[in-house]
C-alpha cells in the first residue's frame, strides 16, 4: 500500500512538472514523458510506451491528457488515472485562468508575441525529435509489412487523405495481421 502511493505520489509530481513546463502540445509531451517514464524511472519499456502513445494519438481529447491517462492506468489503475489527468490538467487550467485576467495586457504587448513566435521554432525541433525517436523505434527489430504500413501512412498525409481514414485503415490492417497471425499459430 505504501509503495503504490509513493508510485502516485511520484506520478502526480511528475505529470504535474511535465505539463507545467511543456509548451506546444501534445506531441512535446510525449517525448518529455518517454523521458521520465522509460528512461529515468524504468516505469515503462520503449516498445509499451510508443503503444501507449498510439493509443492516447488515437483517442478523442488532447494527447497530453490521453497520454497521462494510459500511462496513469499502466502504472496504478483507476487511481493513476484520476491523479494523472488532475496533475495534467491543473497547469493549463492555471496558465490560461492568469492569461484571461491580464488578457488585454498580453494582447498588443510586442515582446510577448516575440517570444511566442520563438517558442514555435523550438517547439517544431521537439516534435521532430519525437517523430525520429518514434520512427527509429519502429524500424528496429521490425518486419516489412510493419515499415510498409509506416511508409504508406507517411506518404497519405501528403496526398491530403483524411487522418481518420489513415488510423481506420492501419488499425483494420493490424487486426487483420492479428488475426492471421493467430490463425497461423493454431496450425
Amino acid at each position: 500500500m505504501k509503495q503504490k502511493k509513493e508510485v502516485l505520489v511520484k506520478l502526480f509530481l511528475s505529470t504535474l512538472y511535465l505539463s507545467a513546463f511543456t509548451f506546444g502540445g501534445g506531441y512535446v509531451i510525449v517525448t518529455l514523458m518517454k523521458k521520465k517514464f522509460v528512461d529515468e524511472y524504468h516505469w515503462i519499456e520503449e516498445d509499451e510506451m510508443l503503444d501507449l502513445t498510439a493509443i492516447a494519438q488515437s483517442s478523442p481529447g488532447a494527447i497530453a491528457v490521453n497520454g497521462a491517462i494510459v500511462v496513469g492506468y499502466k502504472l496504478a489503475g483507476l487511481p493513476g488515472v484520476l491523479v494523472s489527468i488532475v496533475a495534467t490538467v491543473i497547469p493549463p487550467f492555471v496558465i490560461i485562468a492568469l492569461i484571461s485576467v491580464f488578457y488585454n495586457a498580453f494582447r498588443n504587448n510586442w515582446l510577448i508575441s516575440q517570444m511566442l513566435e520563438g517558442m514555435q521554432a523550438g517547439v517544431g525541433a521537439v516534435i521532430a525529435s519525437v517523430v525520429y525517436d518514434m520512427a527509429a523505434g519502429i524500424v528496429e527489430g521490425r518486419n516489412p509489412a510493419s515499415l510498409c504500413i509506416m511508409a504508406g501512412a507517411f506518404a497519405a498525409c501528403f496526398f491530403e487523405i483524411n487522418v481518420i481514414c489513415i488510423i481506420l485503415v492501419c488499425g483494420l490492417i493490424g487486426i487483420v495481421r492479428t488475426f492471421l497471425s493467430k490463425g497461423g499459430e493454431k496450425r
